[in-house]
């Protein structure tokens, strides 16, 4: 029981870390560009929504209930993102009404971005006799892995902010602006139909 537990674990650390996690870490970028090391609680709670939506979609996608295609769920999610840094530069000089709205972006796009893994944890998970270790071994290290994520970015933008005195406002429009073209051409990349 233990080792499908760090199996897993490790599975949802290497989902969010890895180079082939492009997707989630622009969105990550995307969702925290407008926080620093002072909305840590924000943060969290944000980075947990992501990861909760991630996980509902998972566990009722593993038990089968319903299947999208996978051609269509790799398209949706580089449009989640630009949608996330869309609504960044939309709404840069409002980082208020910013916050409010990644909250709900983190949930809901979490739901998309969970059947992205799903196909493969299907694959790998159906051996399991039961689902529930392997889902909270899954999202321990997912978590884990995009709180590493977080505090590297956050990193960077301390140092952007205080050593290279970029303004907060173009710090967002940057990050954002980046993250835009990046997910548009990936988008673009993965059009199937």
């Amino acid at each position: 029981m233990i080792d499908s537990f760090l199996l897993y674990l490790s599975l949802g650390w290497e989902h969010i870390i890895s180079t082939d996690a492009l997707d989630h870490q622009l969105f990550i970028l995307a969702l925290i560009a407008a926080f620093s090391f002072d909305d840590w609680r924000k943060l969290l709670i944000l980075i947990t929504a992501f990861t909760v939506g991630h996980s509902i979609t998972l566990a009722i996608s593993l038990m089968d209930f319903f299947r999208i295609p996978t051609a269509v769920v790799e398209f949706v999610i580089p449009v989640t993102i630009a949608i996330t840094a869309l609504y960044n530069i939309i709404t840069r000089k409002k980082s208020q009404q910013l916050t409010k709205i990644n909250y709900v972006l983190a949930l809901v796009f979490g739901l998309v971005h969970g059947l992205g893994f799903a196909n493969t944890a299907r694959a790998a998970m159906s051996s399991e006799d039961s689902l529930l270790m392997p889902l909270l071994g899954f999202n321990i290290g997912l978590e884990l892995g995009q709180i590493i994520l977080v505090l590297v970015i956050l990193i960077l933008h301390f140092f952007a902010i205080s050593l290279f005195r970029v303004n907060k406002k173009d710090w967002v429009m940057f990050i954002s602006s980046g993250v835009f073209a990046l997910s548009v051409q990936m988008a673009l990349e993965r059009w199937a139909f």
